[in-house]
């Protein structure tokens, strides 16, 4: 049962804290265990919005599996702000260094840039602070007009919505895009494009919109893409008529739902292709009945 230990300092901004939270408070309720944490330097830490919580002084034992995340704080500028002790920051060092990854929203990265978290990696923060991010830790590579990156167990995120999105992220790596885009609808939230690197997940990509009974067919699309679906099946899995189905799938994702299926198989393709499998067994495994189609296929999208 991985562990996703919150860091609270001072002034913290509650969305920074419970945006991602709930994402994770989520995947916890589609049976993906997780325990949540709220650790600080003292047992009551004010929120900029003027919210009181209660935290454990004493951190919980961690492995290399469990989560620790730094909200961000207020902070128009970085330099006296989000104090934490040298304890602390060595706490989160050595969670890296044990193998564990840390994570930041916001000014959240400052604290990251003090354990030494930021050296020699590519990081962001909100928009207002990068360019100070950047004076104070040279060492680092701040990447402006992302969401998040993600570098060697450090993942930094930019303003306050986005730990959302580093946090659907995390749930996608680790539970797969499908469970992400299931805690994203549940949340009536987009899964955004992250800008930094090419959104790879069929998934994912075609999840942002909020039509009920499309994502209710590529639910079943997703789960059973390697077999031969009917419209009229999916059709009745979402309560609505053919015709009607690919009249709202079409609109909601740009093609239809033989298409959408198509693209899950060539995608999961090209995983065993890059792992060493032949055209051929690749195909077989994602439901073609022989690489003809999908060659074709991949032909198409190059």
């Amino acid at each position: 049962m991985p562990r996703v230990v919150f860091l609270l300092v001072p002034e913290f901004h509650l969305l920074d804290l419970s945006g991602p939270a709930q994402v994770f408070s989520a995947a916890a309720d589609l049976g993906h265990d997780y325990r949540l944490s709220y650790v600080a330097e003292r047992p009551e830490v004010p929120s900029a919005q003027g919210v009181t919580v209660r935290a454990d002084v004493d951190w919980p034992e961690l492995d290399a599996d469990d989560l620790v995340v730094v909200p961000g704080w207020r902070a128009p500028t970085l330099a006296g702000r989000g104090h934490l002790s040298a304890q602390t920051l060595r706490r989160l060092a050595a969670h890296h260094e044990a193998g564990g990854t840390v994570a930041s929203v916001c000014a959240g990265a400052d604290a990251l840039g003090r354990a030494g978290l930021l050296d020699g990696r590519r990081c962001t923060t909100h928009h207002a602070l990068q360019e100070e991010l950047a004076r104070r830790y040279p060492r680092a590579t701040v990447v402006r007009d992302v969401l998040y990156v993600v570098d060697d167990g450090v993942v930094t995120s930019a303003g306050i919505a986005s730990g959302i999105d580093l946090a659907l992220h995390l749930v996608a790596v680790r539970h797969g895009p499908g469970v992400a885009g299931r805690v994203a609808r549940g949340m009536v939230v987009y899964a955004r494009r992250n800008g930094d690197e090419q959104q790879t997940s069929v998934m994912l990509r075609h999840r942002s919109h909020l039509c009920d009974a499309v994502h209710r067919a590529q639910d079943v699309i997703d789960a059973r893409y390697t077999e031969r679906l009917k419209l009229a099946e999916l059709a009745a899995a979402c309560g609505v008529s053919e015709r009607t189905l690919t009249r709202l799938f079409t609109k909601a994702t740009g093609m239809t739902p033989l298409r959408y299926q198509q693209a899950l198989r060539v995608e999961r393709a090209e995983h065993l292709i890059g792992q060493g499998a032949t055209v051929e067994a690749a195909a077989r495994a994602v439901g073609f009945q022989d690489a003809r189609m999908l060659r074709r296929l991949r032909s198409r999208a190059a």
